[in-house]
């Protein structure tokens, strides 16, 4: 019974591994942007909750996009106090030629905050094309030019964006960030490069103001979890494509304690696995190096056992090294891997045993369609 179960865990491990190396494999430096002659005119949402680690810094890099058409920023809190505003309006203050506009007092339509916090800027949008950029996301110079160029392909209704998680906090930041860049940035990859999913990415989307209307705006979103996820599937629904180009931005991780990370991260698998279990419980081979090393502990260090280990320390190495390359940034040392690859294993275990995640510090049930339940 052993040998048969390490069979299968083995087979498990080589999978997962071939899956990581392809991965890597497909992970690319961006392409030039190809010179235009006009760009469309592009409002930037940027929902805030909070004075997160680093937030000026990212509220000051919006204003330096370095983007050829005409550019309006919108912040928006879900109450006129939050004092996130206060330090939006004081970094617009430096900018006097900007085109800047404030939205407050959300009121609570939906479960969702931040969509709720959308809903609310939606009247402020004074342009064609609409860009949310989440609280934790920084951008690089040339990222607002990338997004639109890629939105102005035929046929392409939404764009979301790769991004490379920075640790804004500290140690558990700096894991947070690592499992951000080196498991999901590749399976993100992967399925979309197979035909195996059609992945919509929060921190950073953009779409027209024109589709964003023929799909009910943001209010009709705000009672589910997976907001980007039903964004992208409402797209599709018009004809559209939702795509996400080869480029990455840069999303801050801010867990100061090794439970705020557990309790994020159960909050995005858990809402993975209630909109696709079947695809959730097959991600276990991505774990490829864990389930090598439960194969040997079942049974033994043989030598197709080590070759397969080998092979899956080589994956995650090389996927690594190629996501480092192609955003320009690194999430954290080899000497964390470890460490990330047993919280990774830990997280994955614990989400088919959670019906309620914990989101900003309010708990809610997460129903089998992805729906919030407030508690």
């Amino acid at each position: 019974m052993t040998g048969i179960v390490a069979t299968i865990l083995l087979a498990m491990a080589g999978i997962g591994a071939a899956f990581n190396l392809v991965a890597a494999m497909l992970v690319r430096v961006p392409r030039p942007v190809a010179a235009r002659r006009e760009w469309p005119s592009v409002t930037v949402l940027k929902p805030l909750h909070g004075l997160e680690p680093g937030l000026e810094a990212k509220l000051e890099g919006l204003f330096a996009h370095g983007y050829a058409g005409a550019v309006q920023i919108v912040f928006g809190t879900g109450q006129a106090e939050d004092p996130a505003l206060a330090l939006a309006r004081a970094v617009a203050a430096r900018h006097p030629a900007a085109q800047v506009a404030f939205a407050s007092d959300a009121p609570r339509i939906g479960a969702n905050a931040k969509l709720c916090n959308l809903a609310n800027m939606t009247p402020a949008i004074a342009h064609d094309v609409v860009v949310i950029a989440d609280s934790d996301v920084a951008w690089m110079p040339d990222t607002l030019t990338r997004v639109v160029d890629a939105l102005e392909q035929p046929g392409v209704g939404l764009i979301s964006c790769l991004h490379i998680g920075r640790g804004d906090a500290g140690f558990w930041s700096r894991l947070a960030a690592m499992d951000i860049s080196y498991r999901y940035m590749p399976s993100v990859v992967l399925g979309q490069a197979l035909g195996m999913a059609k992945p919509v990415l929060g921190p950073t989307m953009a779409l027209r103001t024109a589709t964003l209307a023929q799909i009910g705006g943001f209010a009709a979103f705000t009672p589910v979890l997976a907001d980007d996820y039903e964004l992208g599937r409402a797209v599709r629904a018009l004809g559209l494509t939702s795509h996400v180009p080869d480029f990455f931005i840069i999303h801050g991780s801010t867990e100061p304690t090794l439970r705020a990370l557990i309790r994020h991260e159960l909050r995005w698998s858990v809402t993975i696995f209630r909109i696709d279990p079947a695809g959730f419980t097959g991600s276990i081979v991505t774990h490829a190096i864990l389930l090598a090393l439960a194969a040997i502990a079942v049974g033994g260090a043989g030598p197709v056992a080590l070759a397969v280990l080998v092979s899956a320390i080589v994956a995650e190495l090389a996927i690594k090294r190629r996501i480092d390359r192609a955003s320009g940034q690194s999430s954290g040392p080899l000497w964390l891997v470890p460490i990330r690859l047993v919280l990774s294993g830990v997280v994955f275990v614990a989400t088919f045993f959670v019906n309620k995640v914990d989101w900003r510090g309010a708990e809610f049930g997460v129903t089998r369609d992805g729906r919030l339940q407030i508690r």
